[in-house]
Formats: structure tokens, sequence, C-alpha cells
């Protein structure tokens, strides 16, 4: 672990900030908090929980925070193979920002995607005080990723960091989009993926619903388990080159839906192809069912 802190700097690039490039030495950028990732989510008239992106953020609410995050992975990077990270949070004049408030049950919640959507990993670094996070990640094959990381300075509004690291070799090709799947089975469930508008439009709100049944006799399953002391989550990206802070989107399940089905409120904010992943605990295991939906 001697070489956990040396090998190759990432900065995080915020909103305002320009695109990080595909080069992992790329410099250190800062970001206004007032255009950071909106931490209070918009609640519906049953106050319940609905997606929210970046651009869905409160401009009129100052904040005086400034922060920027800075990422540290080990010099010799390989797929498949557990990589320790660290990510510190600073303020614009460098000195480490120490204080976090828990959101979703959790400190830092850290969203790992290949820049084409096809691997995924929703993972919580361990913070170990003066501003350092760390966590170990498998890249499970060769290519551009991005980190997508949030956090909560003390008495601030939620942040969300963009960081690129690039796992070296041969990147296998992506597989075909065109199926557009409706239904997953995991392992002993079945999902099954419906919207509340047979054609999703940019700019318009929209329920997305996820049926969770036994693969053995299609009924609705009973024994959910809470994951972030909620039915599910969702993790929304839109497929763009390179992936920027607007493309993210961070759903909580609504409330008081029936057993075997959790429903999600939200947005696109640009018209395009998003991939979507679902996570709900069952057998105190997290599973993940991912589908593509297209936006007009």
């Amino acid at each position: 672990m001697k070489r956990l802190f040396t090998g190759i700097i990432v900065a995080a690039s915020l909103l305002f900030a320009q695109s990080c490039t595909s080069n992992i030495k790329s410099a250190e950028k800062q970001v206004s908090q007032d255009d950071m990732h909106q931490g209070n989510h918009q609640q519906n008239a049953r106050s319940e929980h609905q997606g929210h992106s970046m651009a869905e953020m409160n401009q009129g609410e100052k904040s005086q925070v400034t922060t920027q995050a800075k990422l540290t992975a080990a010099k010799n990077l390989s797929p498949n193979q557990p990589i320790p990270l660290v990510i510190d949070i600073q303020d614009s004049a460098g000195k480490s920002v120490t204080k976090f408030d828990t959101f979703q049950e959790k400190l830092m919640h850290l969203i790992v995607v290949r820049d084409d959507l096809i691997s995924f990993e929703h993972i919580h670094p361990e913070y170990k005080g003066n501003g350092r996070f760390e966590v170990n990640s498998s890249f499970p094959t060769a290519g551009n990723y991005t980190l997508i990381s949030d956090y909560k300075p003390a008495g601030n509004k939620e942040s969300v960091s963009l960081m690129k690291l690039i796992i070296p070799g041969s990147t296998p090709l992506p597989k075909d989009l065109a199926k557009f799947e409706k239904t997953k089975t995991l392992s002993s469930t079945k999902v099954n993926f419906t919207s509340s508008e047979k054609t999703i439009k940019a700019g318009k709100q929209v329920t997305l619903q996820f049926d969770l049944k036994e693969a053995s006799n299609n009924q609705p399953i009973k024994d959910l388990q809470p994951y972030l002391g909620e039915k599910g989550h969702l993790v929304i990206i839109k497929s763009s080159s390179p992936l920027t802070e607007s493309d993210y989107i961070h759903a909580h399940a609504l409330k008081n839906t029936p057993e075997g089905q959790v429903k999600f409120m939200t947005s696109f904010p640009q018209a395009g192809t998003y991939k979507v992943w679902m996570q709900f605990n069952r057998d105190s295991k997290i599973n993940t069912a991912d589908f593509w939906i297209n936006v007009s």
C-alpha cells in the first residue's frame, strides 16, 4: 500500500470547469459550490423523492464554500485487479475540507463507469480524516473510465465531482444497443422495466417503474430489504463523449408502492440515449439491473 499515494493525480472537474481530457495527468481545477449538484431533493405533492441532475440546481442560492477533489491511483494499472483509490477534498486554497454531512447513509458515493457505459460500480469510500477518502475498485476491462463522486461538505450543498482514469490495454467492443431489453433476470429475481410515458421526452417528468418478481413463479417478491434507507436507488447516465456532470442523474424510490414494485420520478435534461442502473437489496445482496432507454 506504500504505492497508494503515488502515481496518477487527476483533478476533479465540476460545473463551469472545462471537461477533463483523456490524459489523466490533467491539471487541478476548482469549482464554485453555487454551480454544484443540488443535494436537497425536490419532492412531489406526496413528499416523495424525485431524480435530480446537475441541470436542476438552484442557481439563486449562494454558498460560501468552494471545493476541489483530487484522485490518486497507483502507477501500474491493469484490468480486473483491485486498485487502491484516494480522493482528497480541498478548498480553493488547497486546504483539506475536514467535515462532511451524511446523506443517503454515507459520507461519499462513488459511481465508476466505463465511458461507453458498459461497466458500472457504486461504492462508498471510507473517510480517513483530513479530507481524505479511500476505497479499492476493480476495473473489469481496459478503457477510459469516469468516476463520479457525491459528497456533502458540512452545512453546504451536495457536490458532484467528475474524474477520469485510463486502464491500459485493448478495450472490448460494446454490446449491441439495438435490443433495448425491458426484462432482466438476476439470480432468482426477474426485473421488468416500464415507464409512464410511451415516448420519454426531454424536460418532461416521467415515472420509471421496476416490477420485481420471483423468477420461478412470476409472483411479486415480498422480501425486498432497504438499500441506503430506501426501497431502491437509480443512477442514470446519458451516453456522451466525453461524459460530463450534466449527464448524471441520481433518483430515489418513491414511497408507499406495492410489494415487489419500485418506482422513480425524474426528468431527463436532454434528448439522447441513456443507461439506467436500478439497485435493490434482496437476501442481503445488492442487485443491479441495467437498461437502455431513448429520450426524444
